[in-house]
């Protein structure tokens, strides 16, 4: 697929698709900054924040572009950390963020810098406490990439973000993306694309991963031999999103593969990479606060991708209906994993051993947790928990009664009961 390249200079117009990205991100990164601020003693965080392809940071309705939202969301939240800690008795914090804007057209990113200008002037009066250090590229990503790797290195900032929202998806190799995330164990990457792009790159290399991939919804990678324009049908978008898990699933711990949601189908996918399961919990109830924006279709329990199109399988907006169905099956699928276990699991294991693999809301998982007949949740103290919202890391996860899963190993037993 050859991309159209934006008209920054003409005034880009503001798809559809990218407003709806817009906004997952910005509240995203208030969420980021607003958690990764909440001890008690501390006093500075360091970030950097890399947009890869950063386009002029203004569309032509005046909307702004994702360099400008990264800036407003670090005041916005800044302010907002430190209102509540002066309510709490505590001291400010300050934020030190390296800002990367790079775009492969030099005349962008000299625009860029004149819609950044007079935002980065006022940051400097109004928030005193926020202080950014810009850096400002013209290069192809991967060119560039090296370079950009080698600031953020000698600066030792341990929390890095990418944004990588390009064009088709051939800009971004996947080694690139394995790079960041192991440089740090606090990077975390969004990664856009248009899924006929990654299809059509598949189609060529990895033809048997393809097939294997789509074959157990009744399909096969024919099926995607020149694809263009939306596509409404849901089993496709399974389809597509176990392609893009497997395709990418090396790449980071947590990876979610959610499409971006549009009325007349799926062109668009939104990745998020995490090394840690809390960036993936915060993603999830993101995503559930902007109910639609994003698309899964599946199971909406413990194992979103784990059904057959034939008896099961649904499409999953994160809205209130989606919740409702998860919930149902979340009070399956907890148990039958800690049974899975033996007969205990520890919170904080549970969240590393499930959030790879659900689309389900934090809140609704503990209320799971907290319903279920066949489970409690022991204190580290040895007491019980009776609400939802209580529910820690350090808290365990026992089996009330392991009889009604004596008949997962059933299937181990020859006639006359021997194994």
């Amino acid at each position: 697929m050859v991309s159209k390249a934006y008209a920054w200079a003409d005034g880009a117009p503001l798809d559809d698709h990218t407003e709806r990205k817009h906004k997952i991100l910005r509240e995203y990164f208030f969420r980021y900054i607003t958690v990764r601020c909440q001890i008690p003693q501390q006093t500075k965080f360091r970030l950097a924040v890399v947009d890869g392809f950063s386009g002029a940071g203004r569309y032509r309705c005046g909307s702004p572009g994702s360099p400008i939202i990264f800036i407003e969301e670090l005041q916005r939240a800044l302010e907002a950390v430190n209102l509540q800690r002066a309510a709490q008795g505590l001291g400010p914090v300050e934020i030190e963020c390296l800002l990367i804007f790079n775009d492969a057209k030099r005349d962008v990113t000299e625009l860029l810098k004149t819609h950044c200008a007079p935002i980065l002037a006022a940051a400097k009066d109004t928030c005193p406490k926020l202080h950014l250090n810009v850096g400002y590229m013209s290069d192809d990503f991967e060119a560039g990439y090296p370079a950009i790797r080698d600031l953020v290195a000698e600066g030792r900032y341990r929390n890095v973000l990418f944004n990588l929202d390009q064009c088709g998806h051939s800009a971004v190799e996947r080694a690139t993306l394995v790079n960041i995330m192991r440089a740090t164990p606090s990077a975390e990457i969004f990664y856009t694309f248009a899924i006929e792009s990654l299809l059509a790159f598949l189609s060529r290399t990895d033809p048997a991963l393809l097939e294997t991939q789509v074959r157990p919804l009744g399909l096969s990678a024919a099926d995607f031999r020149g694809f263009s324009g939306p596509v409404s049908n849901h089993v496709w978008l399974g389809a597509a999103e176990r392609v893009v898990f497997e395709a990418f699933k090396g790449c980071a711990p947590f990876l979610s593969p959610f499409s971006i949601h549009n009325p007349d189908g799926w062109r668009y996918w939104l990745v998020h990479f995490a090394n840690n399961y809390r960036a993936r919990q915060v993603y999830n109830d993101v995503l559930h606060a902007n109910s639609s924006e994003q698309a899964h279709f599946g199971r909406s329990g413990l194992n979103m991708l784990a059904y057959d199109p034939a008896r099961d399988g649904a499409l999953y907006l994160f809205d209130a209906g989606g919740r409702g169905g998860a919930k149902t099956e979340l009070l399956a699928d907890i148990p039958r994993l800690v049974a899975g276990a033996g007969d205990v699991m520890n919170v904080g294991e549970f969240y590393e051993s499930i959030y790879n693999a659900t689309p389900a809301h934090t809140d609704d998982i503990h209320a799971a947790m907290i319903e279920s007949d066949e489970l409690e949740i022991i204190t580290p103290t040895g007491g019980e928990r009776r609400k939802p919202n209580t529910i820690t890391i350090g808290d365990t996860l026992r089996l009330k009664n392991q009889r009604t899963f004596f008949p997962l190993f059933a299937k181990l037993e020859g006639p006359s009961g021997d194994r």
